[in-house]
């Protein structure tokens, strides 16, 4: 009789593995959420304890009984991990915070409020001479944030049998539950809270007094919108976004609007009105790169072609033509004029190159336009520009009998000189978006794609390729001479020096480029919030400022490595830069998630 021998059943490809009992720390489950629950609560309450002794330190954290300075991002974060926790039991209410199910943004936000407490006890032993600066507080705050780390890191990981650390704890969520459909009119409330938001946390950022209270506010909003995102709570809210675009941008323009009554400093809007500027040229950039894939390293000059024509025609004492004083209206329209001709005349003749090529043919611009305004004073060349001198003395703008250049009370709010132009640039901005958004959806923007994507399939299907490449080039053109007519006035006067294609300090090409590649290309968004970031971390941090090109470098790395398609993905370059090609295939509930809500806001 012979034996049989049984080969065990091999388990299939797809099979999902077992999930372990636990993740990197060996505890419960229930411990460690319980944990990640006191942990929080404990970090939050120790802001309410003194963390040092003297007030050398900014911030003064020296009073008992409530948080000042880095304190009160401690305590923000501490409550977040609280939330989170709470809402990790499936407590009734909190489930919307958790809409994927999963423990990356336990993890992720406990990373923030260890991240923030660990960076200001370190900041305090670092500028006040050692631990012995340390109060009972500082003790009980770092063990209090380590505790909800150790929990978080004893939870079991969301992608089991994954070696690597991040890919193991911190995966995309592709298996959201489909949410309950809401009334339009909800879906219009959450934006409209979402919106309050972020003005309260862009105004905090902005008015950050010290480089250590911004680097803290970075730790925590970083963490806190990454857990968001692994969450699933960003797609859901991107969701309602795409169902009431139209609400959601005029609730957007509307929160701009709100931030100069926000602020007692006219300082704090001059940041404000320099990074709408930089954000308007770096949308005019993203027209050039993002949507028709034209590599521009001198785009920089169409700002100073703009800006050096709204000062010789505004009535500056010093410009050639100093008899003839433009409205500004009629010199917003010369300089976007101006700087139009000059695309089409650089376009013309080097649009017909690709690639490399084009970039150092447009960086070869950038360089010319600089060296010829600066020689431009009538020794060297012709007596236009006054040479290194530049043109100085450019007045305020008076737009219907009102000048910018005073302070005005308006419903019992003091607008300084700054808010005046940072107003004004929220209205630049809206035509510039509109252009933007109506240009990039309509044929013409389909053409610019079909270009980026391949030029000599573009071209086989009947598509212009030179003629839609130098309206790409000339429209971009256009948008940033406009900003550079408003920048002239808002800072007095126009030299050579910043528009170069690499400097310390903005305006040049590599911020604007670094702007729309971080921020994301072929976004709205994305190119607004890089220039923001970029134009506030050399502001805010003294150490960068003479090290802005390493940081940028250094950035622009990290992103190319983790998030290729930027800070603010275009739905496009997201498939395009996915490892297989394209999205995994969702299953049932995900492909009811966005139609979901949509036919709510029907």
């Amino acid at each position: 009789m012979t034996e049989t021998t049984k080969t065990p059943a091999t388990p299939p490809a797809d099979a999902v593995p077992t999930r372990p009992a636990h993740g990197l720390v060996p505890l419960p489950e229930a411990a460690a959420r319980a944990l990640l629950l006191g942990g929080g609560i404990a970090t939050a309450a120790s802001t309410f304890l003194a963390w040092t002794w003297t007030s050398e330190f900014p911030g003064d954290l020296t009073v008992t009984g409530y948080p000042g300075g880095l304190q009160v991002l401690s305590l923000i974060a501490g409550i977040l991990t609280a939330v989170f926790a709470l809402a990790s039991y499936g407590i009734r209410g909190l489930g919307w915070l958790l809409p994927a199910r999963n423990n990356a943004p336990l993890v992720l936000v406990a990373l923030g409020g260890f991240g923030v407490t660990w960076f200001t006890a370190i900041e305090i032993a670092a500028k006040l001479g050692g631990l012995a600066n340390w109060e009972t507080g500082t003790w009980i705050a770092i063990i209090a944030s380590l505790l909800p780390l150790l929990g978080a890191l004893a939870l079991p990981p969301d992608n089991a049998g994954t070696k690597d650390f991040f890919k193991s704890y911190l995966p995309k969520p592709d298996r959201i539950p489909a949410p309950q459909p809401i009334s339009p009119w909800m879906q219009r409330a959450v934006i409209t809270v979402v919106s309050i938001i972020g003005l309260a946390v862009f105004t905090y950022g902005i008015d950050t007094e010290y480089g250590e209270l911004f680097i803290g506010f970075l730790i925590v909003v970083v963490f806190t919108i990454w857990a968001m995102h692994t969450a699933g709570l960003l797609d859901r809210f991107s969701a309602m976004v795409a169902a009431n675009r139209s609400f959601t941008l005029a609730m957007g323009f509307l929160a701009a609007i709100a931030f100069p009554f926000t602020q007692t400093d006219d300082h704090y809007a001059n940041i404000g009105v320099n990074i709408l500027i930089f954000g308007t040229v770096a949308l005019g950039l993203n027209i050039v790169v993002g949507l028709a894939g034209l590599l521009d390293l001198g785009y920089v000059a169409f700002l100073g072609v703009g800006a050096y024509t709204a000062a010789l025609v505004s009535g500056s004492e010093f410009s050639k033509f100093s008899g003839v004083q433009f409205p500004f209206w009629a010199a917003a329209l010369t300089g976007a004029a101006a700087s139009l001709i000059f695309g089409v005349l650089i376009g013309a003749p080097t649009l017909r190159l690709r690639g490399d090529y084009l970039a150092i043919v447009t960086l070869g611009f950038g360089e010319i336009f600089r060296i010829a305004v600066n020689n431009m004073d009538g020794e060297s060349g012709p007596d236009l520009t006054n040479g290194p001198n530049g043109i100085p003395s450019i007045p305020d703008l008076n737009l219907l009998g009102f000048n910018f250049g005073e302070a005005h009370d308006l419903g019992g709010f003091t607008l300084g000189r700054f808010a005046n132009y940072y107003l004004l640039m929220v209205l630049i901005m809206a035509i510039v978006v509109t252009v933007y958004t109506r240009a990039a959806d309509s044929r013409i923007g389909r053409s610019w794609i079909a270009i980026r994507e391949d030029e000599t399939a573009a071209t086989a299907m009947g598509i212009n390729g030179f003629r839609v490449k130098l309206i790409a080039f000339a429209l971009g053109a256009s948008l940033a001479g406009l900003a550079g007519t408003v920048s002239a006035h808002v800072t007095y006067s126009v030299v050579p020096n910043p528009y170069q294609f690499a400097g310390s300090t903005p305006p040049n090409s590599a911020f604007l480029l670094a702007a729309v590649v971080l921020g994301g290309m072929g976004t709205v968004a994305g190119p607004i919030l890089g220039a923001a970031l970029l134009y506030l971390l050399p502001e805010k941090l003294d150490f960068l400022q003479d090290k802005s090109l390493l940081a940028f470098g250094i950035a622009l790395i990290l992103l190319m490595r983790f998030r290729p398609e930027g800070i603010i993905a275009n739905r496009r370059r997201q498939l395009e830069f996915h490892e297989t090609g394209q999205l995994d295939v969702p299953d049932t509930e995900t492909l009811t998630d966005e139609p979901a809500i949509t036919k709510a806001g029907a």
